[in-house]
């Protein structure tokens, strides 16, 4: 679809948006979401027609007004606000309007990439609402709804489709060029993106800008070598592939820089993309590049605004496109590789606010998500297969951790870089008792309530079988664990952790309980009542499914993380990647071994790892679609809350590994030096 396509309809629709800034004829409560609206609008299209070769003063200016009225305490009194939306314009209106303004926020983004088409078709569906109200002082709210709902259907077959092709196509180079073709000690290269700027990405731009060439070079060939040591140690043949996704925080663009060059002598090209656009395309704003949020509490609101669209036809229809786009596509997805993800971690922890004006999903449409999660995930593995991708992730601190910032990024470096062969000789030490093992007890300490009991698969021949992957520093860096896919049958107890971090949202005292490898209730103390704490749970946690299999089981080795953590108090600001390595955990969903369970896969030692299915991912092969959940997520528990973990035997005498905090298993005691 040629973009010069739209120019005229934009033209038109801009000169409409001008006249409601000028004067919107509605009905006064609605006078100031339509005028303020189109006050947007019209930035974007200034935004849009600048030659964008501006002052570093003048793009922080910019960037200022784009995200002014999200920011801080200015989102009590913004429309992107439900609450604020629905005290001002009632509860049906309120909600519909908030959710409109906050796809309009998406223009940014095609402004900063000439996206003529998006531009349009936002602009378009914002008239269009405009007139509904010019129309009618209270329109047809069930009319309003519609609009919305073919807007988002009717469109999907070019929004969805370009979604699939950023993923692919090494062609859309926006992100590329920027990474690669800028002066990274000019800062004003920062604001290319259209993201928002804060010191969190221009204090780490000037940091790694002082750093030596050979230090930047090591960080990346960490980066780069895991990602090629995953295909090496999933026996996968990366000469088949051609593109590798990008991801990272704006501000780190001279290691990604680096690591594009590695990824090239690889024959890998890169695909880089932005994270959440709007609603309508966001599943995790990590997915992509991204900047610091402008406000957590925005995004939280917005979190389930498909409630207003979602519904089986809906579904339907993005299945097919989503099936119609990767076949279009398909030989570029049957050469992509995998994600490379460099996380970041630091700012300061969010707790959520419940909203009883946001939207939420009911029984009937959670299912319907759960149901679009699943279908779009198969198709997805059709053409890009999980038995022939990996991936690799690493994580750095960002400024907002504190003062000892630059202390924390070396050290968080040389936690990367940590011995690998010291630790493949401890954690086979750990494998070589778990293999003799019927199941594994975990007591908790400290006031941890933890009491619970991991079934073991039954290996057919211990000379050649193993349990657990003696996990080091390649897909998941840093070093430090070794895991395994549970039996369901027999793994019970309580999982409980006074404290802890998922997917950017905290937990306080978070409690699960398990009967045959299986969520059977859940409890946590965030909020005032049962009913909200659940609600919680269940939608951020269990992603709305009503029960989740524990896919992992694992022990984390990585003491000196653990200890750098408590060194500088930060450890309620890491990411699960290297928390997940700082005691024993546990998944909540798939296993570790998704889409690929049929590969042979072996340890150092030789044996092959054979623990990769359990009684649900089994289905795989006579009714595919209960077999995967499409989502994973650690629980840790830390040390300090463990008062035993140990492998009863067969015959029902007992190893320890760790007892009191602490590693007690012959071969093990080094990992208590860092204490």
């Amino acid at each position: 679809m040629l973009e010069n396509n739209y120019l005229e309809r934009y033209e038109l629709a801009m000169e409409r948006i001008r006249q409601i800034a000028f004067n919107a004829e509605v009905a006064p409560v609605y006078v100031q979401y339509f005028k303020r609206t189109a006050d947007f609008i019209l930035m974007i299209d200034e935004l849009y027609k600048d030659d964008k070769d501006k002052s570093l003063k003048e793009l922080e200016l910019i960037n200022k007004r784009l995200y002014a009225d999200i920011e801080g305490i200015a989102y009590e009194e913004s429309f992107a606000n439900p609450a604020y939306a629905v005290a001002l314009l009632g509860e049906l209106n309120g909600r519909l309007l908030s959710f409109v303004y906050t796809e309009i926020r998406g223009m940014i983004v095609y402004a900063y990439e000439d996206r003529l088409f998006d531009l349009t078709i936002c602009a378009e569906m914002f008239v269009q609402i405009y007139c509904m109200f010019e129309a009618d002082e209270e329109p047809n709210y069930r009319q309003l709804r519609e609009c919305i709902y073919y807007f988002v259907s009717d469109y999907s077959d070019e929004t969805l489709r370009y979604r699939i092709r950023e993923q692919l196509d090494v062609n859309l180079t926006f992100a590329t060029d920027i990474v690669m073709n800028s002066d990274l000690t000019d800062l004003r290269y920062l604001y290319s993106y259209g993201e928002y700027i804060t010191d969190n990405e221009i204090k780490v731009a000037k940091y790694l800008n002082s750093l030596s060439e050979e230090l930047i070079q090591s960080m990346a060939d960490t980066y780069t070598e895991g990602f090629r040591i995953g295909f090496v140690l999933g026996n996968k043949d990366l000469s088949k592939k051609s593109i590798v996704n990008i991801r990272y925080c704006v501000g780190f663009e001279r290691i990604v820089r680096a690591a594009i060059k590695n990824f090239e002598k690889l024959g890998l090209k890169p695909t880089i993309f932005r994270a959440a656009v709007n609603s309508i395309n966001k599943k995790n704003s990590k997915i992509g590049y991204y900047s610091t949020s402008p406000n957590k509490q925005y995004e939280y609101d917005h979190r389930f605004d498909n409630a207003l669209y979602i519904d089986r036809a809906f579904n339907e229809r993005r299945l097919g496109v989503l099936r119609t786009s990767y076949e279009e596509f398909k030989v570029e997805a049957s050469k992509f590789a995998g994600p490379a993800v460099m996380e970041v971690f630091g700012e300061v922890p969010f707790e959520p606010v419940n909203k009883k004006e946001n939207y939420s999903l009911d029984d009937n449409l959670s299912k319907l998500n759960v149901a679009y999660a699943g279908d779009s995930a198969r198709i997805v593995n059709e053409y890009i297969k999980g038995e022939e991708r990996s991936f690799t992730i690493i994580a750095y601190p960002i400024p907002e951790i504190g003062d000892n910032f630059e202390e924390i990024f070396m050290e968080t470096v040389k936690i990367n870089t940590l011995d690998y062969d010291l630790f493949k000789g401890i954690q086979q030490a750990i494998i070589d008792a778990l293999d003799k093992a019927d199941y594994v007890k975990i007591l908790g300490a400290n006031g941890n309530k933890t009491n619970m009991q991991v079934k073991l698969m039954k290996l057919d021949d211990p000379d050649k079988q193993t349990k657990f992957e003696n996990c080091l520093a390649d897909v998941n860096i840093p070093v430090g664990e070794v895991f395994t896919s549970p039996v369901l049958a027999g793994t019970k107890g309580t999982l409980n952790v006074s404290e802890v971090y998922l997917h950017d949202l905290k937990y306080n005292n978070l409690t699960l309980e398990f009967e045959d490898g299986r969520v059977v209730a859940y409890s946590c103390d965030n909020f005032d009542s049962d009913e909200e704490n659940k609600k919680f749970i269940k939608s951020n946690l269990l992603y709305n499914h009503d029960t989740l299999p524990i896919g992992e089981f694992a022990i984390g080795t990585n003491t000196t993380a653990y200890v750098m953590a408590h060194k500088y108090d930060i450890v309620h600001k890491l990411p699960i990647l290297i928390v997940e390595k700082m005691g024993p955990h546990f998944a909540v969903g798939d296993t570790c071994y998704t889409y690929s369970e049929d590969i042979t896969v072996y340890n150092p030692d030789g044996k092959e790892i054979v623990a990769k299915d359990n009684e649900i991912t089994l289905l795989r092969k006579t009714n595919p679609k209960e077999a995967y959940f499409n989502c994973h997520t650690d629980i840790t528990i830390p040390y300090d809350e463990i008062g035993l973990i140990s492998a009863v035997m067969y015959d029902g005498s007992s190893v320890d590994i760790i007892r009191d905090g602490r590693f007690v298993l012959n071969g093990t005691e080094k990992l208590n030096d860092a204490f």
